[in-house]
């Protein structure tokens, strides 16, 4: 059996213990070495006495990858980036952004939810975590949904829905490992997700209020806040303003010139600042401790899962499967947009059975390449590329278009993750109750992505002007 033959077989097997239930992060691994350990033994004709050779080879190979990848700088940022978020909600910061919002948007229809929408895509600015921003809404938005008569599926399918906006919002976890994963400008990419994050929230904010204007009681707008109240309810929500405006200076310098310094430089100096404003708000060694002990959790995970994969990783360089998967999908007679749209709805689908920092580790060192490909390569100039932008622009286009598919997949049944933490927040809402509030949610995500894909200005604007 040939090494292209050994990775679609051992890919096959991953993919059913995952949909069994095995977690990403051993499946992956396991994958990995099982993979190494027969293209090894393959190469020595399976002879018996050499197997334990083979097994020692792939052992070493497979022993390299988690000091060698997950010790790169870029990869800093991601706890550092979380603990930005669990500093500003033990802190409060996040309540008052909530309370801002609130008095600001909440006359409108469906206010109530609309203010959830854009204060979550306040708070992702300083998370990079969806899941710790459904995880603090959920606890601070959800209540005050349901004390004004909205219905507890739909209150909290905005927060399960809202919370993934921290996947395009900068800083972005998830545009940190895709960066790695492809060998981008983790820069570039941050500055590209702005834009389409914050369009993301305004074609959810379009939803909530077409519906609370054709349902009748369906999101009843609050009132009563006067101009001097709403004024007051700026000056506790500007530390997350300046928190962001701290790190983009950093990452992109709007003055012209060379950047200020790195993205690790920028989330840690944000870390800082959000931990000097949280002591400056009275917050104490308990909920320092909380602070560190969630994001120091939540980090472990996602470089568990870095871990795993990349072991898998290795193992698909060996098989030669990216190289092969790109000349096969340049060899389909299909155009390469709508060869595009099939691979985005693959991602849809993929996302239904694994969470979304799994899928891209697992995918994109094949599906990268072939977008690459189909593009006219790495290097093709806008001039002279399929989709009229440069490699590295069409790179940043697919990162904005591969996280937001994965934004889908956090609320997708049934493994949405989003929609487990928001149930698991609150005991008195089933997570079946998620997953059919965030529902309508499917075609606003549906429109955004069609629209990111027609006019891909919406995602290199920003990035060209760096």
């Amino acid at each position: 059996m040939d090494p292209i033959d050994i990775g679609l077989v051992v890919t096959g097997i991953m993919l059913v213990v995952v949909v069994l239930g095995m977690r990403v992060a051993y499946a992956a691994a396991l994958a990995g070495m099982l993979g190494l350990v027969w293209i090894f033994w393959s190469k020595k004709g399976y002879a018996g006495d050499e197997f334990l050779w083979a097994l020692t080879v792939a052992v070493k190979t497979a022993g390299q990858v988690p000091h060698s990848k997950v010790s790169s700088q870029a990869l800093s940022l991601i706890p550092t980036f979380i603990l930005i978020g669990y500093l500003a909600y033990y802190a409060g910061l996040t309540r008052a952004l909530f309370e801002a919002a609130k008095r600001w948007i909440a006359w409108v229809p469906g206010g109530l939810a609309v203010s959830t929408v854009f204060a979550t895509a306040g708070f992702a600015a300083v998370s990079g975590a969806s899941v710790a921003t459904a995880a603090v809404f959920a606890r601070i938005a959800i209540p005050e949904m349901l004390k004004i008569g909205y219905d507890k599926r739909f209150a909290a399918g905005v927060v399960a829905a809202a919370g993934t906006l921290a996947s395009l919002i900068p800083p972005s976890a998830l545009l940190v490992i895709y960066a790695i994963i492809v060998e981008q400008d983790v820069g570039k990419l941050l500055l590209a997700g702005f834009i389409p994050g914050v369009f993301s929230a305004f074609v959810y904010a379009a939803l909530i209020i077409g519906m609370a204007m054709t349902i009748k009681g369906f999101g009843p707008p609050v009132g009563g806040f006067t101009w001097r109240e709403r004024f007051v309810s700026l000056p506790p929500a500007l530390p997350i303003v300046f928190v962001v405006v701290t790190i983009i200076f950093f990452v992109y310098n709007p003055f012209g010139g060379d950047a200020w310094g790195t993205p690790t430089e920028g989330g840690a100096i944000g870390a800082f600042v959000v931990f000097l404003m949280a002591l400056y708000r009275g917050m104490r060694w308990p909920e320092l401790k909380d602070a560190l002990l969630e994001t120091a959790k939540l980090s472990v995970m996602i470089f568990t899962i870095i871990w795993g994969v990349l072991i898998y990783v290795r193992f698909l360089g060996f098989a030669d499967l990216p190289h092969a998967f790109a000349n096969w999908i340049t060899s389909l007679t299909m155009t390469p947009m709508l060869i595009l749209i099939c691979i985005l709805l693959a991602y849809a689908v993929l996302g239904m059975f694994m969470d979304a920092i799994g899928m891209l580790l697992l995918t994109l060192p094949v599906v990268y390449p072939a977008v690459m490909a189909l593009n006219g390569g790495v290097n093709v100039s806008a001039a002279d590329s399929t989709f009229g932008m440069s490699g590295p622009m069409c790179a940043i286009w697919f990162g904005i278009l591969v996280v937001k598919m994965a934004e889908f997949c956090l609320i997708t049944p049934p493994i949405g993750l989003n929609c487990f933490v928001v149930a698991g927040v609150r005991p008195d809402i089933s997570v079946q109750d998620v997953f059919r509030g965030v529902m309508p949610f499917f075609i606003a995500d549906a429109v955004t992505i069609a629209l990111l894909v027609a006019f891909p200005m919406i995602v290199l604007w920003l990035p060209g002007l760096a």
